[in-house]
């Protein structure tokens, strides 16, 4: 019987030792810190923007949500060059130097310092609109370089058609534009083609330096022209208030290239929409980034579809009726 209660002891002190040690262990185990979530890295990018303007900001925006729609980890180097062709040169050489995995250019100009600088890192661009004439791509089914992005090619026969139908009695026809933006110098060469479709409509071609020249040139307009039209020239979207301060009293409607312009006083136009190209750049910037293509085989993307937008408050202060067939199937806004 001793025998028995000394092999019960034992094993009692055993069962004891083991449920101890297992809780210490388990003690062990509830002290140890938690593991950390992994911190996913974030990416830079640059993005450089040629000047402020609605149209430029709008694109500037449509990247920037795109991006983050992507769920990508991604922190924007914001630059304005300010339309100043020595900063562009400098955002682009830091730019490259940073070694940057991308970068985003807004405008011809900016696109175009960006490659000078670099032909390895992968350029997205957007508000370019001929890629092909600004040199920054072989081929707009395969570009064949370190650049891609969409063109803001606007419809010009049907911007024409446009200012005939709401000034049916215009024989001429003057435009405005910077004589060193080759896109427009491309839009104006368009222009004349559609012209040859009305015939007894003739062109006045003026072209500005500077926002400075606007205001001397507009003048020079009046008593001359019908109706302006202005293509999509960044340096006449970022001075619409100075050119229609003298249009508007004149009693001359402006025909613009994009609706950004309309803000500034134009009539009406049926053009691109910035925000919408400005989302496409930044979709094809993400699959870069992500590893799903590079720029020279992106081929370049277009907006396919257009509205009409007319501006009632300046048609009301230019005493233009409106068409009702055309108020019915256009965007009516009030700048």
């Amino acid at each position: 019987m001793q025998m028995k209660r000394f092999v019960a002891v034992v094993a009692a002190a055993a069962a004891s030792m083991i449920m101890v040690g297992c809780g210490d262990d388990g003690a062990k185990k509830a002290a140890a810190p938690a593991a950390q979530p992994k911190v996913e890295a974030v990416t830079h990018v640059g993005l450089v923007q040629l000047v402020e303007h609605p149209a430029l900001d709008a694109a500037n925006r449509g990247i920037v949500d795109a991006v983050k729609a992507r769920g990508l980890k991604v922190e924007f180097d914001q630059q304005n060059a300010q339309a100043d062709q020595s900063n562009l040169s400098n955002i682009a050489q830091r730019f490259v130097s940073q070694k940057y995995p991308l970068i985003f250019a807004i405008a011809t100009p900016a696109a175009q310092s960006v490659a000078n600088v670099t032909d390895k890192t992968p350029i997205v661009a957007t508000a370019v609109t001929d890629f092909a004439v600004a040199k920054l791509i072989k081929d707009v089914n395969k570009p064949g370089t370190n650049v891609t992005g969409s063109s803001d090619l606007n419809p010009v026969g049907a911007q024409l058609d446009l200012l005939m139908k709401l000034v049916p009695q215009a024989k001429s026809i003057g435009t405005i534009y910077t004589s060193s933006e080759i896109n427009s110098q491309f839009q104006i060469d368009l222009l004349k083609q559609e012209l040859k479709r009305y015939s007894g409509v003739q062109l006045v071609e003026l072209t500005v330096s500077s926002v400075n020249d606007v205001q001397q040139t507009a003048q020079s307009m009046v008593g001359k022209v019908d109706a302006i039209y202005v293509p999509t020239d960044n340096i006449l979207a970022s001075s619409m208030p100075v050119l229609t301060k003298i249009t508007m009293p004149a009693g001359i409607p402006v025909i613009t290239g994009e609706s950004g312009m309309l803000q500034g006083g134009g009539l009406a136009t049926v053009g691109v929409d910035y925000y919408e190209l400005g989302k496409i750049a930044g979709d094809m910037g993400a699959d870069i980034l992500q590893g799903k293509s590079k720029p020279a085989d992106m081929p370049i993307r277009y907006q396919t579809t257009f509205k009409a937008k007319l501006n009632k408050k300046a048609a009301d202060a230019l005493g233009v009726k409106l068409p009702e067939d055309l108020v019915k199937t256009s965007e009516i806004v009030n700048f």
